[in-house]
């Protein structure tokens, strides 16, 4: 036990010391120039660290960062670069939680989340100033104009992709100097959307939801005296603007909270694009927070519905239901899943019927319910051949009968939609079935003319 105990702390001890010297001589590379060497040192540091940041000294976090960013960006991936690099800010603004872990490794959780999430228990806060931002900011101060002109550029001739890609690096060349414009990354998500890149559109929604962002800004105004003008101020300037006599009609606007609008384009793009457990948990956390909003119940009903969770998707119809029982479309859904099980077709009838009630004119709806009522035909049509006398006779009766109560629901289907030839040869068959010779002849007659017969 005393050689394996003296063997893990040799590791543990060359482990540290070769984060220390891999990260320092990356950074030392990149700040002369020399890529080869950086790459190589990034490559070999990344190796033993595998993943395990945390393990890393804020000063070599911020060396990391330094030296993966530059790397991206001498290598023309300004937005990864970009991604890199920002987080040297966040090291200065976020709490540093300091302690040991299950293996006696010192660690180093940036914020509150990450340390929350580790499970280390007996964390110490600590504060950390970056050393190297105000060089990394009056080194990218001219890359942020030109990054945002470059994706105004790009979205006013309709080159969306790049117009995302270059929003998206003002974003994080603006969060590198400590800037947080939430605004920018939304132009971002929605230049993506245009760009029908759902799965880049995806990730910068997930950023806004993540960093909190509600798109509600402040603007304030007021009017010059002298010119008539009415001239916007940020908010220092026009305090001190109110104390002088040469303006008036002071005014503040504040914009609309985009937050559950955010968070219905999120939960749609993962449905749509098939990211459905993605969805369900973060549309469990979107129900949670906007209760009143029968939409992200719909949604993760579909969600569970696309992923082949038909028991929770009917439990989530009904929860969207009881605050939107006005919903034609959920009560339809609710009754095609419940008509797959026998036990549950009274009750898939009563759901259909209700779709109905509330859109006369659901023409699924009537055909549904229709084949409902119909019941098994195959399997009745089965018993049908192997039953003999009396017991054909019998089970044809109540095959007739079946279908008498399910032609009303189609003829209803008919009067909506005339032209529907689905619906024309199901009545024509019907009254066939039911021995009604004037309305079997009628329907045929009308299908005939629907084929161009």
């Amino acid at each position: 036990m005393k050689k394996l105990s003296i063997g893990l702390l040799m590791a543990i001890t060359t482990l540290s010391f070769g984060q220390k010297k891999e990260v320092t001589n990356a950074f030392k590379a990149i700040e002369s120039n020399d890529i080869s060497t950086a790459a190589t040192q990034l490559s070999a540091a990344e190796s033993i660290l595998n993943g395990n940041l945390h393990l890393l000294t804020p000063e070599l976090q911020e060396q990391y960062y330094f030296a993966k960013g530059m790397l991206a960006m001498k290598q023309g991936k300004n937005t990864e670069g970009a991604s890199y690099l920002a987080k040297i800010a966040d090291l200065g603004k976020s709490k540093i939680y300091t302690g040991r872990d299950s293996n006696k490794n010192r660690v180093y959780f940036v914020g509150k989340t990450a340390a929350d999430a580790s499970g280390v228990t007996g964390l110490k806060e600590e504060k950390y100033t970056p050393q190297h931002l105000n060089a990394l900011i009056n080194m990218i101060n001219p890359l942020i104009q030109k990054a945002n002109n470059d994706a105004i550029n790009a979205y006013n001739a309709k080159n969306y992709a790049e117009a995302g890609k270059k929003f998206e690096e003002t974003y994080y060349f603006l969060a590198a100097s400590g800037q947080n414009d939430g605004q920018i990354l939304y132009n971002a998500a929605l230049s993506y959307m245009n760009a029908k890149d759902a799965d880049r559109a995806i990730n910068a929604y997930k950023k806004l939801i993540d960093t909190n962002y509600t798109g509600v800004q402040t603007s304030y105004s007021a009017k010059n005296k002298k010119t008539g003008k009415v001239e916007n101020f940020d908010k220092g300037t026009w305090d001190l603007v109110k104390q002088s006599s040469d303006y008036t009609d002071f005014k503040t606007e504040t914009s609309k909270n985009i937050e559950q609008d955010l968070y219905d384009l999120y939960g749609t793009l993962l449905v749509d694009n098939n990211r459905n457990d993605e969805a369900i948990t973060f549309l469990e956390k979107a129900i949670a927070k906007y209760p009143k909003n029968a939409r992200f119940g719909t949604l993760q009903g579909l969600a569970y519905f696309k992923a082949g969770k038909t028991d929770e998707f009917a439990k989530s119809l009904r929860a969207t239901l009881e605050k939107n029982p006005n919903d034609a479309m959920n009560w339809y859904n609710l009754g095609v899943i419940l008509s797959n099980e026998e036990a549950n077709k009274e009750e898939a009838k009563k759901a259909f019927e209700k779709a109905i009630s509330i859109d006369p004119k659901m023409e699924n709806a009537y055909q549904n319910l229709g084949n409902l009522l119909m019941g098994d035909d195959s399997k009745a049509v089965n018993e049908i051949r192997a039953a003999k006398g009396a017991e054909r006779d019998r089970l044809l009766e109540v095959r007739r009968e079946r279908f008498k109560t399910a032609i009303p629901v189609f003829e209803k289907w008919y009067s909506i939609n005339p032209n529907n030839i689905e619906v024309v040869s199901m009545l024509k068959g019907l009254y066939q079935s039911t021995k009604n010779d004037a309305k079997y002849n009628e329907f045929k007659a009308k299908e005939a003319a629907l084929k161009g017969n």
